[in-house]
């Protein structure tokens, strides 16, 4: 695989007096800038390049999104070209768009996979053991086997007569803290720590991941974050009970990507052709 560069685009920091400086990227300001990016990266102009950056608070839709996966309450959402379904993206959240150029036909899941492995690493180096979850893409942190949970987590909600796994209409927008994604962990249930959705166009890849370093994550109990209905979502800042920084993971993200993804040995997918 060729270089991998990094463009840190824009991050919200603090101040020498300590207020925040709103350094953040607006979401549509990112997106004609991936366009651009993947424009020159198809013809040949620049090499593989990963944009970084944090976004203010902004809920985006992919499409397979469905209307009782968005908000209640009327917040403007963004529809995108990108698989998979809705999220949130805005401050303490690390958000990569690598775009490269990928053999045809493109092996999307590989693609997928690498981003997975480099942002488990990252996870790892600060304490956190994250995975996979077989079915679902992500980074996640695994929950307790579900006998083991507390039979009365957050006031009352047993486990054994969980509506979310029985009522197709259940709706956990409307039913309060007990079944919030963003006291998933509470709940010791599968929380995710990372999302991913990306776009190939013409071999070139767009969109990428966001990583929950130190969010406000009750912005994802608003909307039924990737469209799960039985899991949650954490932050590396939750899981290790103390501030951790998106300038800390920074540079660690984007050396775990550089050896994953400069590393790797890319191939196309097969494909079988029927048989006469």
């Amino acid at each position: 695989m060729s270089e991998l560069r990094f463009v840190r685009m824009g991050f919200g920091t603090e101040g020498a007096d300590g207020t925040d400086v709103v350094e953040y990227v607006d979401y549509q300001e990112a997106w004609d800038e991936q366009r651009r990016v993947h424009a020159a990266r198809f013809a040949d102009e620049i090499p593989d390049t990963c944009l970084l950056l944090e976004h203010p608070p902004v809920y985006t839709a992919g499409r397979r999104t469905e209307p009782s996966e968005r908000p209640l309450d009327g917040t403007p959402v963004i529809d995108v070209d990108r698989g998979g379904k809705i999220t949130w993206h805005g401050p303490g959240q690390l958000v990569g768009y690598p775009i490269q150029k990928l053999p045809r036909p493109v092996d999307v899941v590989a693609h997928v996979r690498r981003l997975e492995e480099a942002l488990i690493r990252t996870c790892a180096e600060f304490g956190v053991e994250a995975s996979r979850v077989e079915g679902r893409s992500g980074v996640w942190v695994l929950g307790d086997p579900v006998e083991t949970r507390p039979a009365a987590a957050l006031g009352g909600l047993s486990l054994d007569l969980d509506p979310r796994l029985t009522d197709d209409e259940f709706d956990p927008r409307l039913n309060g803290p007990e079944y919030a994604p963003s006291n998933a962990g509470q709940r010791r249930e599968d929380r995710k720590l990372a999302a991913i959705g990306i776009r190939v166009a013409k071999g070139v890849t767009m969109h990428g991941f966001s990583l929950n370093v130190n969010p406000d994550t009750v912005w994802f109990d608003r909307i039924i974050p990737c469209g799960i209905r039985d899991a949650g979502v954490a932050s590396l800042a939750s899981e290790l009970g103390r501030d951790v920084t998106v300038g800390e993971v920074l540079p660690v993200v984007e050396r775990q990507l550089r050896g994953v993804m400069e590393g790797a040995e890319l191939r196309a997918r097969v494909v079988e052709r029927a048989s006469a």
